[in-house]
């Protein structure tokens, strides 16, 4: 019978003594309260109490009165070093260099399992503690274990270096290398003992020697590419990856993938200068290898050569007798680098080959576009060349009869017509008609929808452009396509003055897929926040926003006069900065490269150190660049910018066209 528990007690009343030999037997022990709730004889049935009240004490009592089991080791936890262990001891003494006493557990570690990792811990720190002969003893006890190891006698020969004997040491790497037998597994092995101990010339002889023994001249050459690397002799070991196509032309992926790899660290462009110099040499020694050519075509990419990749492209395709494959990839390279005039050479030259040539249609609409990004993207091209590509728009639109293929040249005829030959009535026709063509993807609808949101903006009819830029932006919400037309809507907002709305929509657009979009909702996010005073006026930002929409009209005298508003009616404004900085883009765009530059000089100087003037000197440097072919000033402005902000999104550019007006080979 179990004695019943009074209800105003609880587990607590319970005693018992506690047998460990640390504690005074005399005294009892009370363990903790489990519960401050009372047991009660009418909530609890008194067996299940009693069974309770058992399992609660003979747990506890069994804790304290019997050794408690080992744990279960599982399988993979059986080979797992635990904690505490020798090799974690002998790890931390051989990292705080206490070698000696590390020498000694590593010993006693390598006598109850010979493994590799003990075995070359012991070895250093018997050298490091100078306990030469000791080390001897172990490489030879392991030589006599495995006698054909080759890799125990330039240990040995390793050792004797240490210990200030090098012609002995000499006379063993040299025994080495005269037992190597025509097995590859040997011969790597003595070359990555080799590589080890730091013998990188042997390592090479070794290689070289088991080619002899192997009978084959390509044998190893990776693994000599990389040895040749790592002694800074890169001639060779470009050599040997260029050999390797010799020997396998299979292997062109790999051996391209290991050259990049090696050319992404060339600081000083040296390993760029031997790779070209070795490659070209061998290309015009070679004319009838074509991977050679291959290679040079591939190369000439990296570097963004443009020219000369279409040279080995073209080559290659008359000699293989391909479909121009590689042409349409290159093009397609060169007009995302505005290379346009390389991407209209590949596009003339399958247009010659002829209507059999797979890519006949494709090219010729390609030609037609890419004359028209290449004429836009000039500053006030003449009314003779607008003209012009009207035309071949026309013709080319008109050659492709209802074809869905057409509707880029469609587009870009309605922005020519537009936006540069003051015709927005016949843009506006030509993108409602295509919009309805049968056969057009969603993508080309949501594209001419966007073209005209753009055109209607331009005349003025802003209602119907908001109202198309938000049903894009709804068929392709969560594309880039999508953010494109809500980034246009929050700039149309901008341009009419709502401008708590355009920063809302500019601040979601901040995370958008498109670094561009991105960037320029950042931008308006910037511009609005810093320029707009809720509590005040918004008078220099909506004088300002007007300039921009009358620019984007392409009114960019009356946009200039408005922006001149601005610094008369306030001496003193954020938005001064902005203001000219503008100005230097509109003369800019109007072709008047040295007021465009004197702007930006002028924002650089009045400004230095805001938010637009890292920029301002990028834009400064890039015209005294490319367009008034100041070559000394750019560079002074390029190392200004590097100097003055070198925390700028600018600089990896500003420094990368430094180096290439030094005369720097660029990838």
């Amino acid at each position: 019978m179990v004695r019943q528990q009074p209800a105003s007690t609880g587990i607590k009343d319970f005693k018992f003594v506690k047998t460990d030999q640390s504690v005074n037997h005399n005294k009892l022990h009370v363990p903790r309260p489990v519960s401050r709730v009372p047991f009660s004889s009418s909530l609890v049935p008194r067996p299940a109490l009693l069974f309770l009240i058992i399992l609660l004490f003979s747990s506890r009592t069994f804790s304290q009165d019997q050794k408690p089991p080992n744990p279960i080791i599982l399988p993979f936890q059986q080979n797992a070093p635990q904690p505490g262990t020798d090799e974690q001891l002998a790890r931390q003494l051989y990292q705080n260099r206490e070698f000696e006493k590390a020498a000694e557990v590593y010993e006693r570690l390598y006598e109850k399992n010979p493994a590799s990792q003990y075995y070359q811990y012991l070895l250093f720190c018997l050298v490091e503690i100078t306990e030469y002969g000791k080390a001897e003893r172990v490489i030879k006890k392991c030589q006599r274990a495995e006698p054909e190891a080759l890799k125990y006698q330039v240990d040995l020969g390793y050792i004797n270096n240490r210990a200030g004997n090098p012609d002995k040491a000499k006379k063993l790497f040299e025994d080495a290398l005269k037992k190597l037998s025509p097995n590859q597994q040997q011969i790597f092995e003595l070359a990555t003992a080799f590589l080890s101990r730091g013998e990188n010339e042997y390592a090479v002889r070794t290689y070289l020697k088991g080619r002899q023994l192997v009978n084959d001249s390509f044998a190893f050459g990776f693994e000599m590419a990389a040895v040749y690397e790592r002694m800074g002799d890169f001639e060779n070991s470009m050599t040997e990856y260029l050999n390797l196509l010799q020997g396998n032309k299979s292997q062109m992926n790999t051996v391209q993938d290991r050259i990049q790899m090696t050319l992404a660290f060339d600081v000083n462009n040296e390993k760029h200068e031997i790779f070209r110099k070795i490659l070209l040499t061998r290309a015009q020694k070679n004319p009838d290898e074509t991977y050679y050519t291959e290679m040079l075509w591939w190369y000439s990419i990296q570097q963004k050569d443009f020219e000369l990749a279409f040279i080995q492209a073209k080559a290659l395709d008359r000699r293989l007798k391909e479909n121009g494959d590689k042409l349409v990839s290159l093009a397609s390279l060169a007009i995302s680098n505005e290379q346009y005039d390389v991407a209209i050479e590949c596009y003339q030259y399958l247009i010659s080959k002829g209507t059999a040539c797979a890519h006949y249609d494709y090219s010729r609409r390609e030609l037609a576009n890419t004359r028209y990004l290449k004429i836009i993207s000039e500053p006030a091209p003449s009314a003779q060349l607008l003209e012009s590509l009207e035309k071949e728009l026309r013709d080319e639109i008109i050659n492709a009869g209802n074809d869905p293929a057409s509707i880029s040249l469609i587009r870009n005829l309605a922005h020519l017509k537009a936006f540069y030959l003051v015709k927005p009535d016949e843009a506006i026709d030509l993108l409602n008609q295509a919009i309805e063509m049968t056969g057009v993807t969603a993508a080309d609808r949501a594209k001419c929808k966007i073209e005209l949101a753009d055109i209607l903006l331009f005349t003025g009819d802003v209602w119907e452009a908001t109202l198309l830029y938000q049903q894009a932006y709804q068929d392709f919400k969560f594309d880039v396509l999508g953010q494109e037309a809500k980034f246009k809507n929050a700039k149309l907002s901008f341009y009419i003055g709502e401008f708590k709305w355009a920063k809302a929509q500019s601040d979601i657009l901040k995370a958008a897929t498109s670094r561009f979009i991105s960037n320029d909702a950042i931008a308006l996010s910037l511009l609005i926040s810093e320029n707009y005073d809720p509590d005040s006026n918004t008078v220099a930002l909506g004088i300002y926003a007007r300039a921009d929409l009358l620019n984007y009209r392409n009114q960019e005298d009356l946009a200039i006069a408005t922006l001149d508003s601005i610094p008369r009616l306030f001496t003193v404004h954020p938005i001064l900065q902005q203001v000219l900085y503008k100005k230097g883009e509109i003369k800019r765009k109007q072709g008047k490269y040295a007021e465009a530059d004197s702007l930006f000089r002028l924002l650089a100087n009045e400004y230095s150190g805001e938010m637009l003037a890292d920029e301002a000197l990028m834009q400064s440097a890039a015209l005294n660049e490319k367009q008034l072919k100041n070559r000394e000033k750019a560079m002074a402005l390029y190392q200004e910018l590097l100097d003055q902000y070198p925390g700028s999104i600018y600089v990896p550019e500003a420094r990368k066209q430094f180096r290439m007006l030094r005369g720097d080979k660029v990838q």
